[in-house]
């Protein structure tokens, strides 16, 4: 049985002069589905939308602030970039950026420890316009590792190497790190990426990890504490981090970065860096009338199996954005086949999704994207910012679930407006609905 509940919740209006001029009813409230007449209409003057997320797990109070700080910082770092012009998959990297440079995130700086005591990172990033795709894995001594991510993207769209070689998409360990290095990435020394809170949970966790091998005394015993163990303390390391960006000309571009499990095996690649598990972003095209773009969070095994981004980039395709992401996240996660042997299915995702609205009477004078951001996760606590290219400050909103039990969904979903009107840009948020999914 699937339970709907409203909660309370009204987002501030936020109009410029300029929507005061728009007329009385410039939209119907439908989908534009007239894609490829409204792309020769460029827009005017400059835009776009950030939603970001600080990890899908378990955040401690005690941190709340920063939590709060670094989302709104990397909203503004986003904005910041689509002010000055640039395209969405820019604009994504930068909010990733600012995500990594915290010691309070699970991502480039301050990042999760494996067994040896180092640094391992995965990042990938896609451009929804030319569907490219860059990502790294398990990279140390590098700072931003989104960075190489988005380089490699880039240097792919130039086309084909030398003697026709295909350039690389996915790069990992000591090649990734020398390929970074020889394109201008400075590096940076593994100690100094190491911060006081990931150093003393890795020796926290160390200890754990030497009392339960001398307390072992059976497979059985083993096998319950280890159970016990990521029952306690699962989700508290599950705080990946990600963005996904939509600019003015309707553009879509995602991007994820994680340090990955604490005290992982070296050389494992979580869901940040395969292609369609960490991230997914798609322009509308003939075949699509949305434009998508997923960012995902979570139990990097149980989302590279699943292929949660991906996935939850075609349900959206569907006309019920949330009941489309409820769906996915039931049916291709907590209850797909593939984890079935699984105790807990952890996860979290932040979806984009828009397209050009409809005008009941044409006119050079009016142009639009309609904007539908959600959020959705199976942990205990997500944290996510948002901001537009009008807004004078993010937003930020740390949800939790009503209930830890297996198989709950916590569903959050907003609607926004980007409108060009008499050639000045106007920005419109409101709520269309918050909801909160409950499955039993």
């Amino acid at each position: 049985m699937i339970g709907l509940t409203n909660y309370a919740g009204v987002m501030e209006s936020l109009m410029n002069s300029a929507e005061e001029k728009q007329p009385s009813s410039p939209l119907t409230n439908s989908w534009a589905k007239k894609q490829e007449s409204s792309k020769s209409q460029k827009p005017n003057g400059v835009g776009g939308f950030v939603l970001v997320h600080a990890g899908a797990g378990y955040h401690s109070e005690s941190k709340a602030k920063e939590y709060k700080h670094v989302c709104k910082r990397a909203c503004q770092r986003a904005v910041d970039q689509l002010k000055a012009g640039a395209l969405a998959v820019e604009a994504v990297a930068a909010a990733l950026v600012e995500l990594e440079d915290s010691p309070f995130t699970n991502a480039g700086m301050g990042s999760n420890l494996n067994l040896s005591g180092e640094i391992e990172c995965d990042a990938s990033i896609m451009d929804g316009k030319s569907l490219h795709f860059g990502a790294v894995g398990a990279l140390s001594g590098i700072r931003n590792p989104v960075m190489v991510a988005n380089r490699l993207l880039s240097e792919a769209q130039k086309g084909k190497l030398s003697a026709g070689r295909i350039p690389p998409c996915f790069l990992v360990g000591r090649g990734a790190h020398d390929w970074a290095v020889s394109h201008g990435i400075p590096p940076c020394p593994s100690d100094k990426m190491a911060t006081k809170f990931s150093l003393s949970a890795y020796k926290r966790n160390k200890r754990k990890m030497e009392l339960a091998e001398k307390m072992d005394t059976g497979h059985n015993q083993t096998k319950k504490r280890r159970q016990s163990s990521e029952n306690g303390n699962g989700s508290g390391c599950l705080d990946t981090v990600g963005a996904v960006v939509v600019d003015l000309e309707g553009n879509v571009a995602a991007a994820v970065s994680s340090g990955g499990l604490a005290m992982k095996h070296p050389g494992r690649v979580g869901q940040a860096a395969h292609y369609g598990c960490g991230c997914w972003a798609e322009n509308a095209c003939h075949m699509n009338s949305y434009s998508t773009a997923v960012s995902t969070s979570g139990c990097g095994e149980h989302l590279i199996r699943t292929m949660l981004a991906r996935e939850c980039s075609a349900a959206m395709q569907s006309e019920d954005a949330h009941q489309a992401l409820l769906e996915a996240m039931q049916n291709k996660f907590i209850s797909s086949p593939i984890l079935a042997s699984e105790d807990r299915v952890l996860g979290g995702v932040i979806v984009l999704r828009c397209c050009r609205c409809v005008e009941a009477q044409p006119s050079q004078n009016f142009q639009g994207i309609l904007v539908e951001f959600l959020w959705s996760h199976t942990t205990e606590s997500m944290c996510v910012g948002y901001m537009s290219a009008q807004d004078s400050k993010a937003k930020y909103h740390k949800v939790y679930r009503k209930s830890c039990a297996t198989g709950d969904i916590s569903i959050n979903l907003h609607i926004c407006q980007i409108c060009s009107v008499h050639g000045a840009l106007g920005w419109n948020v409101s709520l269309h609905a918050v909801l909160s999914w409950q499955c039993q």
